[in-house]
């Protein structure tokens, strides 16, 4: 039996009535969420499920050897799998410049061009806050001590995201089943971008390779204004079916979307001697800033050349064991751009993160080695962009390929 991020619960599918894109919504197993979702169990529909799992074919003894040496590392160095020193600091460091550089704004001292460049160093913020802090915490790599991860964690909902709805569907839909079609839900983050060859098709997607970018920087707005609200009404979540959340988490909701909404909003236009407009620039200069940054960053993991887009078969089987699926399907870029790496989180190491994502990110370019080995090994794919630049270049040509109609998965390889 093969086993998701969490190593707690195989993988179910549950039949519909109708469904696109030749693939079935899948269900994670009742029991599989109660420590994370306390909810889970009583609140799925009780109609038929058919339980399926990654193939195990060919693959038991690659999970074996890169699970069993990347923990010989951190047993022979001793080293804690959670954040070092090192990662503390750059919290403290990213807080501190992101709600410094907004205290010196609400002085008042600065001229307008100065705050305005101001609120491009938040927008950097915020971003960092996501990649290096919360991102982390919200896995539960930062710390063993859960209060510190929800502490941190909570720094996402702060910058207008929220916490709770990102488990359930980066966590455990993304990081399980990543990169399949009406599943993976960061393959259906805006209609404007068609970003997998089974996603439906809109006459404007040709040209999404101009326009990608920037549609990105509207991610945080979207986050802080509907995203939320819109998965927290939705009936079907990914695998899930009929799914309701627990009242105190729509409380929080409400009141993280409050909070970010004064910090960002209200108090500006009441303390500031500025006018609508002049406000309304340097609030989109940040959420341009961070949403373009964040956008492009996660779409570098799996949306370029190289990953695959897997589909079940008709049981609604994948082909491969969930450890090599997530090889398949992700990739990673610029090792040796180390301010970057830092600055990111170490995201630019999405594959060993997809397989150890309780692992704090500091620890992936130790790793990196040992899972570049063993996938040699067993000839298991292992995909990577040497620079920045090559990895923005292949999604660009991604999202060109995937705009054409007639862009399937034969066609994205054949380009």
């Amino acid at each position: 039996m093969d086993f998701g991020p969490t190593g707690e619960y195989p993988c179910l599918i549950r039949p519909r009535q109708t469904f696109t894109g030749g693939i079935r919504p899948f269900s994670p197993h009742p029991s599989s969420l109660s420590s994370t979702f306390p909810d889970s169990s009583s609140q799925r529909a009780v109609d038929q499920t058919i339980k399926i799992r990654f193939s195990n074919r060919d693959a038991k003894a690659f999970v074996k050897d890169v699970r069993s040496r990347v923990t010989d590392y951190f047993e022979q160095t001793g080293k804690s799998r959670k954040a070092t020193p090192g990662m503390v600091l750059k919290t403290f460091l990213i807080l501190g410049v992101t709600f410094g550089t907004y205290a010196l704004i609400m002085l008042g001292s600065l001229t307008l061009g100065q705050m305005w460049l101001a609120t491009f160093v938040i927008g950097l913020g915020m971003a960092g806050i996501g990649f290096s802090v919360a991102h982390d915490a919200l896995h539960g790599a930062y710390s063993s001590n859960k209060a510190v991860n929800a502490l941190l964690g909570f720094t996402f909902d702060i910058m207008g995201a929220n916490g709770y709805m990102w488990k359930i569907t980066h966590n455990v839909i993304h990081h399980t089943y990543t990169n399949i079609h009406d599943v993976d839900e960061d393959l259906t983050v805006s209609p404007l971008l068609r970003l997998s060859p089974g996603a439906r098709h809109y006459w404007f997607h040709r040209f999404q390779h101009r326009y990608g970018f920037l549609a990105y920087g509207l991610a945080t707005v979207n986050w802080l204004f509907a995203k939320d609200f819109q998965q927290f009404l939705k009936k079907d979540i990914g695998p899930y079916v009929n799914k309701k959340h627990p009242l105190p988490q729509i409380a929080l909701l409400v009141v993280s979307k409050a909070l970010a909404i004064t910090w960002m909003i209200v108090l500006p236009l009441v303390y500031l001697d500025i006018t609508w407009w002049q406000f309304l620039i340097g609030f989109l200069t940040a959420h341009m800033t961070a949403g373009i940054i964040l956008g492009v960053i996660f779409q570098l993991a799996h949306v370029v050349e190289g990953p695959e887009f897997p589909l079940p078969d008709d049981k609604g089987t994948m082909e491969y064991a969930w450890l090599v699926h997530e090889m398949r399907t992700t990739a990673n870029f610029a090792f040796a751009n180390k301010p970057l790496s830092w600055y990111i989180g170490g995201l630019n190491y999405q594959i060993e993160h997809h397989l150890f994502p309780q692992t704090c990110s500091v620890h992936y370019p130790a790793i990196a080695p040992i899972v570049q080995e063993v996938a040699a090994e067993y000839g298991i794919p292992y995909h990577y962009n040497p620079t920045l630049r090559e990895a923005i270049a292949s999604h660009y040509r991604m999202l060109k390929k995937l705009g054409p109609e007639a862009a399937t998965m034969k066609d994205l390889a054949v380009a």
